[in-house]
């Protein structure tokens, strides 16, 4: 028996099975963090602690198991030890946007799980195998862009049947555009900026032009160039090109371009830095993200004498609060009172980072979760006319608006306080992964979620019927959903609170037509927001809208122009819905609504009154 476990032993040696334990994941982890150089943004990865528990920077976890990684905009480098996430057995989400990684593309695909590989704004360079996606079959996002890719773009990739969005954008692939297989399912496509040739398959017509723009070689539908019989039969048949032909036929160019892509990323990520997180939001699905911090509030003497005596007479420090500013200021009590020392002992989860600033999660010791928002530039008003607006904001009561229930006062900084609602927001029950929540967006529920925004969006105009921008800043990542998908209103009636650079650079109600053409703003830019998110409800369409880089999305009003001036409405709407032949003229009908609040002119818009008529009627 001896003898045939030695036989046995060496057999295994023999064809390279391990004959060891597989490493923990805190094991993996580290020897993870070990391949990369300058790792020292991960220093919260402690060898005596538990991932999940101790939430690592960009762990991502569900209910103790680590399902994502998150490691972007951290400057990270080296070489990617894929045998060690190969120990991160539950593994579904991989990101390392926005770092310094070159070299060839990591052997990820031997992690046969994943669900999303986002590599934006990396150096990778090289061509890719092009049977490297043929073991990521449940691959749904595959980020790429911005980086140093060439050669062609690999079969592997045309073949995955769960694929939903494909950004290989600003690289150096070359030759045709594969037939993808399931393109039908796609709902996010960018190729520009390559050295793609021939026709473009009539399956990716419905996107963009932009999609395809900055590849000289491409014509066909939606571009305006078209091709002639032979270009029109380049994608059929040209082969492949092998990789190291493809790498020497624009070996000059790759060299010439080197230095342009290099200032470029420096300036992209320059300008950017500020952003990362929101961009990253987009990219990832609008995943929360998970990363435990303190919440540090900037604290004068008095501040840190007020927290010294600690948080047992949550209303006292309310009081102290209305007096000095110096503690948090209870504006709604339904859900208690609570001083600045009761939130400085939570520790708080990120949830992201947006044009008007930080936001995190905090539980407190009565159990109560509240969201913090931090906001650095709500300078308009002086003390006084700050509170009094937060005052009555925090009077508002209204079954689709989320009042707000205390602020903390600073000159360089504000603090606004909220329930914490556990769904999230439509954003990312819209557009995250596909799951049960998705599942239950019926025509039904989208209706109601449609009227439940329409009705808070009414009542904020009534309230704040002298404003310019009652709401100013709707978008899907600010109506928040109850478990019964009842929508919530947030970050609403800050108009007269922010300062008018900011305004500008946060708010979506500034991305309206009429601002870039007239620089103004009006309650038609609320309705303006109302439609573009009435055509994201109905299309399940990311708009590009939303986007302040130009890149990725939809844009969702000139698709669904054209096709209400082309009488074929109905093909854009959500598949998941459409199939319900009985609702559908009225979903048609919706769809139109949304066309015409987003219409070019706001004179021409109806008004938010007649708008809100129009979708109760349905």
């Amino acid at each position: 028996m001896a003898a045939v476990g030695i036989v046995f032993l060496i057999v295994l040696v023999g064809v390279g099975l391990p004959v060891c334990c597989p490493l923990s994941e805190n094991e993996a982890l580290l020897k993870l963090k070990q391949s990369f150089t300058h790792s020292e943004s991960l220093n919260s990865w402690n060898p005596d602690s538990v991932p999940c528990s101790a939430r690592w920077t960009g762990i991502i976890c569900n209910r103790g198991v680590i399902t994502g990684l998150h490691l972007s905009g951290l400057q990270l480098s080296g070489k990617i030890d894929v045998e060690a996430l190969l120990q991160l057995r539950s593994l579904r989400t991989i990101s390392f946007v926005n770092n310094k990684f070159s070299g060839p593309i990591p052997e990820f695909n031997k992690i046969g799980v994943l669900k999303a590989l986002l590599l934006t704004g990396n150096h990778f360079s090289g061509a890719i195998p092009n049977d490297f996606f043929s073991s990521l079959t449940s691959l749904k996002k595959v980020w790429l862009s911005s980086n140093n890719f060439s050669g062609n773009i690999p079969h592997s990739l045309s073949q995955l049947s769960h694929l939903i969005e494909l950004h290989l954008e600003s690289n150096q692939f070359s030759g045709p555009i594969p037939q993808l297989k399931y393109a039908s399912i796609i709902t996010s496509l960018d190729l520009s900026n390559n050295k793609l040739e021939g026709q473009i398959p009539d399956t990716l017509s419905k996107f963009d032009a932009k999609a395809f723009a900055g590849n000289e070689g491409l014509c066909g539908n939606p571009l305006p160039k078209s091709c002639g019989e032979n270009a029109a039969r380049i994608s059929e048949e040209k082969p492949p090109s092998p990789p190291g032909e493809s790498q020497g036929n624009i070996s000059k160019l790759v060299v010439a371009s080197l230095i342009a892509v290099a200032v470029f990323l420096m300036v992209f990520l320059f300008l950017s830095a500020s952003k990362r997180r929101d961009d990253e939001f987009s990219v990832l699905g609008r995943e929360q993200m998970e990363e435990v911090v303190e919440v540090h509030v900037p604290s004068s003497g008095h501040d840190k004498q007020s927290s010294r005596r600690g948080g047992g007479d949550s209303k006292r420090g309310s009081q102290q609060g209305k007096a000095g500013m110096s503690d948090l200021v209870v504006v709604n009590e339904d859900k208690g009172t609570f001083g600045l020392a009761d939130l400085m002992k939570a520790a708080a989860e990120v949830l992201g980072n947006g044009g008007l600033g930080s936001a995190y999660k905090a539980v407190m010791s009565n159990g109560l979760s509240v969201v913090v928002k931090r906001m650095r530039e709500m300078n308009k008003l002086g003390k006084d006319g700050f509170d009094a607006e937060m005052r009555r904001l925090g009077r508002l009561s209204h079954r689709n608006i989320l009042t707000p229930l205390a602020y903390h006062y600073r000159r360089e900084e504000k603090l606004l306080v909220s329930e914490y609602i556990p769904k999230g927001s439509l954003l990312y029950v819209l557009h995250g992964d596909r799951g049960a929540c998705h599942a239950d967006l019926n025509w039904a529920t989208r209706l109601r979620i449609v009227q439940g925004i329409a009705r808070g969006l009414g009542f904020l105009h009534s309230e704040f019927a002298t404003y310019d921008l009652p709401h100013g800043n709707l978008k899907s990542s600010n109506v928040l959903l109850s478990d019964n998908y009842e929508p919530l209103l947030s970050d609403y009636a800050f108009h007269p609170l922010i300062n008018p650079n900011n305004a500008i650079q946060a708010m979506f109600a500034y991305r309206s037509p009429e601002y870039a053409q007239s620089q103004e703003v009006s309650p038609k830019s609320d309705v303006y927001c109302l439609g573009i998110i009435i055509l994201e409800i109905m299309t399940s369409k990311f708009p590009s809208q939303y986007l302040t880089n130009g890149k990725g999305g939809t844009d969702v009003v000139q698709w669904v122009s054209s096709a209400v001036s082309e009488k074929r409405e109905a093909e854009l709407i959500d598949p998941e819905i459409a199939n319900d032949a009985d609702a559908l003229d009225r979903m048609v009908n919706l769809l139109t609504i949304g066309a015409d609040c987003t219409h070019n002119n706001p004179q021409q818009r109806p008004e938010m009154r007649e708008a809100i008529r129009r979708i109760e009627e349905i």
